[in-house]
């Protein structure tokens, strides 16, 4: 049997149709286009020209890569073959000169993407609700909003003291957070997303409007005391409401909390709290140190020279 691991183009869309997953309106399948192009990778694992798993990363600000995309046919579930081809597919992003941490994030109650991310030896780091709201009325009390921050070197020691300095782990997309480093904070998104502190200037608060399938206010606090700050909630309430103007469709307020910062927020909150996701990963440096970047890498085939 002929296996073969692959870069998948446009003209994959057949193969990935023909694939059983067993899952019904699978994004994958509304985006392919998308995923195969600009800064998303994704690679296919062929048995005698069937294709039979995908998988992919994407990249972002440049040095990070967020692997995902997993499905596999039914047919051949139970041979590791996932396994192996995420395996591939961490290797060639660990290979570009640029890609400095690689990283999956998975929800806990899927327990099969977990198993692969533990073979490919990726450490959790954490766990974090994709706390959604439209009604933050529970957490509300008049209180002022808080002061907003133009300054770019402001935002800059803000950003420092928070994140950077400990690299401690910075939601940078809605699903997507990393670990901290100056490459996650150019000087444009500095400028483009909006920080607030309060009159004391002991917190500060980033909130930024991003798109998946809905639009979310996405509400950034690097601290846990979420219910115990007078004007924080007034202040993402007062956004939100602009994001409603401006995009005129459903929108969310999205907050990433852990599972102890979900438990204090009040009996009458209006959060949905989904299966939590868990973040896994590791820099060059760990990769380098398990040996797996000097292991053999899996050879396409070659076309045949024509005489």
């Amino acid at each position: 049997m002929e296996k073969l691991i692959r870069l998948l183009t446009d003209e994959d869309y057949p193969h990935l149709e023909a694939m059983d997953t067993g899952m019904k309106d699978d994004y994958v399948q509304r985006v392919f286009p998308r995923l195969v192009r600009g800064n998303n990778r994704l690679y296919g694992l062929f048995l005698d020209g069937q294709l039979v798993s995908i998988g992919g990363y994407s990249i972002y600000a440049k040095h990070h890569a967020m692997l995902g995309r997993l499905r596999s046919d039914r047919r051949f579930r139970g041979s590791d073959l996932a396994t192996e081809l995420m395996s591939y597919v961490m290797q060639e992003a660990f290979r570009s000169e640029d890609i400095q941490w690689v990283g999956a994030n998975t929800q806990e109650d899927n327990a099969a993407a977990r198993r692969v991310l533990e073979k490919l030896k990726l450490k959790k780091l954490t766990a974090l609700h994709g706390a959604l709201t439209k009604d933050t009325s529970a957490l509300v009390a008049g209180a002022k909003t808080w002061n907003e921050v133009h300054d770019l070197q402001r935002k800059k020691e803000w950003v420092h003291q928070a994140y950077v300095e400990n690299s401690n782990l910075f939601p940078y997309e809605c699903y997507y957070p990393f670990p901290a480093s100056w490459e996650l904070f150019n000087n444009e998104d500095l400028q483009k997303w909006s920080f607030y502190e309060n009159d004391k200037q002991t917190r500060f608060l980033i909130t930024k409007t991003d798109q998946k399938k809905h639009y979310y206010l996405h509400a950034v606090y690097p601290w846990s005391d979420i219910t115990n700050q007078a004007g924080l909630w007034e202040t993402i309430s007062k956004d939100y409401e602009k994001v409603l103007k401006q995009t005129k469709s459903e929108a969310y307020i999205w907050m990433d909390l852990t599972k102890e910062e979900a438990q204090t927020l009040p009996p009458n909150h209006s959060f949905q709290l989904p299966s939590p996701w868990i973040l896994h990963g590791m820099n060059k440096r760990e990769w380098n140190q398990t040996g797996a970047c000097h292991s053999p890498k899996f050879v396409e085939p070659q076309s045949p020279t024509a005489p």
